[in-house]
């Protein structure tokens, strides 16, 4: 049997299992997920922001049908997520490239995700063009107790790059204690290489915010999500927050990274150029990574995703495989995000 198809069907059944009852034991299935939203501004201009620049702002006429349009297809997407596993849409998601608080309050309560009632936590950050960060949850499975944004004081030859706030939320989930921080870390603007020391900059702020949970618990369990503009195998992953991409060696302390096998597997979130990339991600700390001990008394990692459906990849033209944009060229293309949504499912032995 082709291994591929093999891995498919073991996470099935498996998957099938733990939501029915065996042996006795039943489990909840809760997805926390990352969405990039591509420039989900409104149409009103904010004259303490650039958000002039931004695509929808450049539009010459019918903003208002694209903004509702926008808001239609980003909803019914996050509404997707992880349902077909859990039932219902995201427990938690992280989202990047929103103007305010008004986008998201439009975006949940469109009607694919009204009725699941959720929160937001969101700060606006110091980003020159005023895109920010932001979590949505559903109020009963998540429970917040502790939310704080942190700027990553960024500086380059004396001056500050006003970039996105690194935005830290801890609380409940299910009655169970989680910390999650949501990213979304410098371009690379200017190149890559260029760039390079701002994300690094950004992954040691990340890895301050941690020491900070842990000085409170050191065995604390921290998700960290986002768009990071890097790959899992560059520096400020590998280097500075020290991901690991296998169970094995990950040890009290360390980052277990699912996405970095993905990446070197070809999978992407995004293209560029032709060039793939998997930017979007989500890893956490050991203690939410089951190494085979198979004990789900609290919640653990049981799968790593990419939402990458055929409805959110462009079918032709010159951007074909592409993950299907909403602006291009100045103009509206209809599309979803730039960006694949990624997600994970937490397992859990209910009690």
């Amino acid at each position: 049997m082709n291994k591929k198809i093999f891995f498919i069907l073991l996470f099935s059944t498996i998957i099938t299992a733990c939501n029915s009852q065996k042996n006795g034991k039943k489990y909840n299935i809760r997805t926390i997920a990352f969405y990039n939203l591509e420039n989900l501004f409104d149409t009103i201009n904010d004259v303490t922001k650039n958000d002039e620049a931004s695509p929808i702002m450049e539009l010459k006429s019918n903003k208002s049908k694209v903004y509702w349009d926008k808001i239609e297809k980003l909803s019914s997407t996050i509404a997707q997520i992880g349902l077909d596993k859990s039932n219902t849409s995201p427990a938690i998601i992280g989202v990047s490239e929103v103007e305010n608080l008004n986008v998201l309050e439009d975006l949940v309560k469109s009607k694919h995700l009204v009725k699941n009632d959720y929160g937001i936590i969101h700060y606006d950050s110091p980003d020159k063009r005023g895109i920010d960060v932001a979590l949505l949850y559903q109020k009963k499975y998540f429970n917040p107790i502790h939310h704080e944004a942190f700027d990553p004081k960024i500086y380059q030859k004396n001056y500050k790059v006003y970039t996105r706030d690194q935005l830290l939320v801890s609380g409940y989930l299910d009655g169970e204690l989680i910390h999650l921080i949501v990213n979304h870390w410098p371009s690379r603007r200017g190149g890559e290489a260029a760039s390079r020391p701002n994300r690094e900059k950004a992954a040691y702020q990340n890895t301050k915010i941690i020491k900070q949970i842990r000085e409170q618990d050191a065995h604390a369990k921290i998700l960290i999500l986002g768009d990071f503009n890097d790959d899992p195998i560059n520096s400020s992953l590998k280097k500075v927050l020290k991901t690991k991409s296998r169970k094995k060696n990950v040890n009290e302390g360390d980052l277990y990274n699912p996405y970095e096998d993905m990446f070197r597997r070809g999978f992407n979130t995004l293209k560029y150029r032709d060039k793939i990339n998997l930017f979007d991600m989500i890893f956490f700390t050991s203690p939410l990574l089951d190494k085979g001990e198979k004990d789900f008394s609290t919640y653990k990692m049981y799968k790593a995703m990419i939402f990458n459906k055929a409805f959110l990849t462009t079918k032709k033209g010159k951007y074909k495989g592409y993950p299907f944009r909403s602006f291009s060229n100045g103009g509206y293309t209809g599309g979803y995000s730039d960006h694949y949504p990624v997600y994970i499912y937490l397992i859990k032995e209910k009690k």
